[in-house]
């Protein structure tokens, strides 16, 4: 352990202990259980009001369950049965309706019914199933769910691994053969598909224990250090070919940042890269070494020069918290600020203070937690708002859409949490 506990730490530990516990959770445990169909409903507007008939989407409906089996150890007690039963409805659900039968793997999106309206095969959606079902099997002991995730990776390497240049193919058809070309994806690979499939391939070894998915995890995070990365400046790359050269971002269909809402845009493909991803690769790579179980070695440097980067050109010290996008070593291109870029921050500067001790990391941690209370959080509801312009004044109050749910929010409280209790308790880092 190289961080030391502080009084504002922990205030800050508790702090976010009582906003998950008595607000955030129960927030979503009255809202968004779809009573009719099954499933989770997500979004919501910024007086809490649940909008009935959104469709139904594989990458929230999976975060959601995520949520409710990963954070069922935050609840209070009286909740305890709820949040169980949140996550074994919402199991169900994402089985009968998104599963494929005939080709394997998970659909798309569904009607608020569980009707498929778009049976695309995106390595986004099933990272997230993956993630999901593991959780879900870890929190609740659930053979069948871990089945389900072992097949999901079993379709993902027999259907989405590239054995020439490595990787994996990110937009499929119902079948798996490739979507089309430019903003359809079939001829691009990412960084941030490539992230969540090591936060995946974490958290399913995790719950097997197999070789193969250990393997695959060494494999993803190896790819990412090598080829999707600068190492000595610390910042990722957004977008590549096929082959992995490094090319100007586009947006791309069914994607967050083709979707997203938004106020500033970049309009012209630029080689962009993200803080609020750079920050979440810091810590999501510390934990997969921790679940490998093996040092790290000099891949610690990247992590931490991940931090430094975003410091030193994402984050604004001014106002408070972190920008959404920039190129390379030059000034925020989009200084709008986005919740779970900040959230992300926030969980990546703490942890990176319980690596590698360095003050500033937990400064700035404790900063965005300020900037994140006065201007992100709906204080009555415990959730955050969508956007904000660069001195907080809100863009976008939505608390839920077909994105965000409680994953962001609730897992960046809960590793916060845990990392100031490892840090109280003398953890050990590697």
């Amino acid at each position: 352990m190289n961080g030391k506990m502080t009084e504002p730490l922990r205030q800050l530990r508790n702090e976010m202990a009582q906003v998950l516990r008595d607000k955030m959770i129960p927030f979503w445990l009255n809202r968004s259980i779809d009573t009719e169909w099954g499933g989770y409903l997500t979004s919501i507007d910024e007086k809490g009001i649940v909008s009935p008939d959104e469709p139904k989407f594989i990458v929230t409906q999976a975060r959601m369950l995520w949520g409710f089996s990963a954070l069922r150890k935050y609840v209070d007690p009286k909740d305890a049965a709820r949040i169980e039963n949140a996550a074994r409805q919402g199991y169900q659900f994402l089985i009968k309706n998104f599963w494929d039968k005939e080709f394997g793997g998970f659909f798309w999106s569904t009607t608020k019914a569980g009707v498929c309206t778009d049976p695309g095969k995106l390595s986004y959606a099933q990272s997230f199933a993956i993630y999901a079902l593991s959780e879900y099997a870890l929190q609740f002991g659930d053979p069948e769910a871990r089945e389900y995730a072992e097949k999901t990776f079993n379709a993902m390497q027999i259907y989405a691994a590239d054995t020439l240049y490595g990787g994996y193919y990110e937009n499929m058809q119902m079948d798996w053969s490739l979507a089309g070309n430019g903003m359809y994806a079939g001829d691009r690979k990412s960084l941030d598909i490539h992230m969540h499939l090591m936060e995946s391939f974490t958290t399913l070894y995790k719950a097997t224990q197999k070789e193969i998915h250990r393997r695959k995890l060494i494999e993803v995070i190896n790819l990412i250090l090598l080829r999707m990365a600068d190492r000595e400046k610390g910042y990722g790359f957004n977008q590549f070919d096929i082959s992995f050269k490094k090319i100007p971002a586009i947006n791309i269909y069914r994607t967050w940042n083709a979707e997203r809402e938004t106020n500033e845009r970049i309009d012209e493909p630029k080689d962009t890269t993200s803080y609020g991803h750079n920050v979440e690769l810091s810590w999501l790579l510390a934990v997969a070494y921790d679940a490998l179980g093996t040092n790290p070695g000099k891949d610690s440097e990247i992590m931490s020069r991940f931090l430094d980067h975003s410091i030193k050109y994402g984050y604004d010290n001014e106002y408070g918290g972190i920008y959404r996008d920039g190129i390379a070593d030059s000034p925020a291109l989009v200084t709008d600020k986005e919740w779970w870029q900040n959230f992300e921050a926030m969980t990546g500067y703490l942890n990176g203070y319980f690596r590698f001790g360095k003050e500033d990391y937990l400064k700035h941690c404790e900063n965005t937690w300020e900037f994140i209370k006065k201007h992100f959080l709906i204080e009555p509801f415990g959730e955050s708002r969508q956007l904000l312009a660069r001195k907080g004044e809100s863009i976008i109050p939505t608390i839920g859409n077909p994105w965000k749910g409680i994953y962001h929010t609730g897992r960046a409280l809960a590793e916060c949490i845990s990392i100031a209790e490892k840090i109280e308790n003398g953890g050990k880092t590697w």
